[in-house]
């Protein structure tokens, strides 16, 4: 039997994962830990969480009962330095920029496709596994990322920067299953965690608000709110709190000179730190046309005369998109259909029909030839 080392989560999508497994691999758990939740604190000495016990360390128990009632080895290895170098300086960096980054995306690159695939390799595995909803396919002899079966919880836009190498290594055991279908095989091995909530949020913040949290990294710089105008609206507790289309938290409202129409983060201005507002949802200048976008990992034939949709954040709909290279590792992505809130820093994946082909970040965004203030 092939030799499968899956990453157990403490979830109950992994958990269900390792069920299937059992059944056609000789199959091993392992518990990723990534943040140094045991000191309550990071490798600055800033603490991470506010309760004694970090959700983390709960995890891991979960993900040890489950391991201990399928009779399945449960490996715990420790990636809290190679998540440090190269998700959260990442992560920080990018907020410094004014950008809005996704750290789930890299953690997958970087860490559970990368570190984790390194480490089951060195222990002569076959293949690693996860509890992502995604599947995997083959085209011309070649891996292929599919989209998983529940189109409301298929994870592709996570997955889309991974390599050929990373995919030809992977397994999805859940990828023709349903949420529901899932939590009834779980319940019915009665698993410990077959109720369990989906874990939500950035894992190394814990229960702290964010911003609270940014503030331990990144001095908060307090700056004008302006119209697209320029005319001076009030103060802003420092840009790196606010993201492109964002309407909770401005504190604004009930300006006479204005009609009743909510506020909206429209635009940021590094250099003068100046945080941007208009009123309206679908504000214009809230919509674009094109973007650039870099450091783009592409799976198969880089031949873009055929038809191509995009995904600009988790969940969003389809957006038929022209592609063409810009240069080896950057794509201008055209959509005829406005779109709005595309935010520099996250990411775009991109599919031809089911297949994931690829993905990268989003750079600079326009409207025609105007470069909006993103």
């Amino acid at each position: 039997m092939k030799k499968v080392i899956l990453g157990l989560s403490g979830g109950v999508d992994s958990a269900v994962a390792l069920v299937l497994l059992k059944e056609n691999y000789n199959v091993k758990a392992c518990f990723m830990r990534n943040w140094d939740s045991l000191t309550n604190q990071d490798v600055l000495g800033n603490p991470t969480i506010d309760n004694p016990i970090c959700p983390q360390e709960l995890d891991y128990q979960d993900a040890k009962k489950v391991a201990e009632s399928l009779g399945i080895e449960l490996l715990r290895v420790d990636f809290v330095e190679e998540y440090w170098n190269t998700v959260f300086k990442y992560f920080i960096s990018e907020y410094e920029k004014g950008r809005t980054p996704n750290p789930d995306i890299l953690c997958n690159n970087e860490i559970k496709f990368k570190a984790f695939l390194d480490f089951a390799l060195k222990e002569n595995t076959d293949y690693i596994a996860m509890g992502h909803y995604a599947k995997k396919g083959y085209i011309d002899g070649k891996a292929v990322l599919l989209r998983a079966k529940d189109k409301n919880k298929d994870q592709t836009y996570f997955l889309s920067q991974l390599t050929e190498e990373q995919l030809e290594k992977a397994l999805f055991p859940i990828g023709d299953l349903t949420k529901k279908e899932v939590r009834e095989i779980a319940s019915e091995y009665n698993l410990s965690v077959s109720n369990k909530k989906d874990s939500m949020g950035i894992c190394f913040i814990g229960e702290r608000h964010f911003n609270d949290f940014l503030k331990n990294y990144l001095p908060a710089q307090k700056g004008k709110i302006r119209t697209l105008d320029g005319e001076y609206i009030k103060d802003h507790e420092g840009l790196i709190f606010y993201t492109i289309g964002q309407r909770k938290g401005l504190g604004i409202g009930g300006l006479k000179e204005y009609d009743l129409e909510p506020w909206f983060v429209v635009g940021k201005d590094i250099k003068t730190n100046t945080l941007y507002v208009a009123q309206g949802y679908h504000n214009e200048y809230l919509y674009s046309n094109k973007c650039i976008v870099k450091n783009v990992v592409w799976r198969g034939s880089r031949d873009l005369n055929r038809q191509f949709s995009a995904k600009f954040r988790y969940r969003a709909k389809d957006t038929n998109v022209t592609l063409k290279w810009l240069d080896e590792k950057t794509l201008e992505v055209v959509y005829k259909d406005k779109e709005r809130a595309v935010t520099p820093g996250q990411a775009a994946a991109f599919y031809s029909g089911e297949v994931c082909v690829g993905g990268g970040f989003i750079d600079t965004v326009y409207m025609d030839l105007e470069r909006r203030k993103y």
